[in-house]
């Protein structure tokens, strides 16, 4: 089974996931998966519901979460939601050449929309000299993020733990953008049947996009989940999670209306592709996987 590219439909749009690569969450870099992704979750139920995952959270030393990128061809566009890390670890920075097994250049890349500004997302905004990647493409990024990463708040809101790489990839790959970016307040259609909306918490400024073509929806909702858990239990929240508040309540307004309307959702940390659909599960949900 090819885990690089996965080509599906939405209608009429020709739709790709495609991987970047993967990256393992583990110690020492990062606290043991349990711990990281959960981090208020209460022990004694974290213990069950892993249990139903078949793992042991003293055991679950090591996470491995796949990077996935989304390609979508309307016929007129070719838009690429989130560049994906780059090089930042051996086993990320695939997105370019997956892209070539589709015969697609950088070039040919219409419109870039960047959903947040972590460094699995923009990494790949970039060449390694500085120069931009899809240099054809009009960004898109929301204005809150922007200013959060580039206008002094990031400096003062990020833990010393991880703010050094944190800052340095957000700066790095937004500057060289910023005289062909469009920085979002609000929702806003893109184009015909891409719709750019905010999603608030995990970081200040996260987005998704919604996708509409025929009588079919994608919502692309990048990371407001990171784990099948987090579908189970919509308030525990992971480390990275900014603004856990405000995430919970983005999770509760698109997961409902994913279950509702029975649409299709990408998750960019699920395993790949990342694809499926949720059904209600007594205060959650419960993930259903395309493949």
């Amino acid at each position: 089974m090819d885990d690089t590219v996965y080509r599906f439909r939405i209608g009429d749009f020709d739709c790709a996931a495609i991987s970047d690569g993967a990256l393992a969450y583990e110690p020492p870099l990062f606290p043991p998966p349990g711990q990281f992704l959960f981090v208020n979750a209460p022990a004694d139920r974290l213990a069950r519901a892993l249990a139903e995952h078949g793992l042991v959270r003293e055991d679950w030393q090591r996470w491995t979460s796949p990077y996935t990128c989304l390609l979508v061809n309307t016929g007129s566009s070719r838009v690429l939601i989130d560049t994906g890390a780059g090089g930042l670890a051996p086993s990320t920075g695939a997105l370019v050449e997956n892209l070539g097994s589709l015969g697609v250049d950088p070039e040919q890349i219409d419109l870039v929309v960047i959903t947040h500004a972590h460094p699995d997302h923009l990494g790949g905004n970039t060449a390694a000299d500085g120069s931009v990647l899809f240099p054809r493409a009009s960004w898109v990024i929301s204005k809150t993020e922007w200013d959060f990463w580039l206008g002094g708040q990031a400096e003062a809101a990020l833990p010393e733990h991880g703010k050094e790489i944190l800052l340095g990839y957000a700066q790095r790959n937004l500057a060289p953008i910023k005289d062909l970016v469009d920085l979002v307040v609000g929702e806003k259609e893109l184009l015909p049947g891409v719709r750019f909306l905010p999603a608030p918490g995990h970081t200040p400024g996260h987005s998704v996009v919604a996708l509409s073509s025929g009588e079919e929806e994608l919502l692309c909702l990048s990371d407001l989940v990171l784990h099948p858990l987090h579908l189970e239990e919509p308030g525990w929240f992971a480390a990275v999670d900014m603004l856990p508040d405000q995430l919970v309540s983005s999770r509760r307004v698109f997961l409902a209306r994913a279950a509702q309307e029975k649409c299709r959702i990408m998750l960019f940390h699920f395993p790949f592709p990342g694809l499926g659909r949720v059904r209600p599960r007594g205060d959650g949900w419960q993930w259903e996987p395309e493949r």
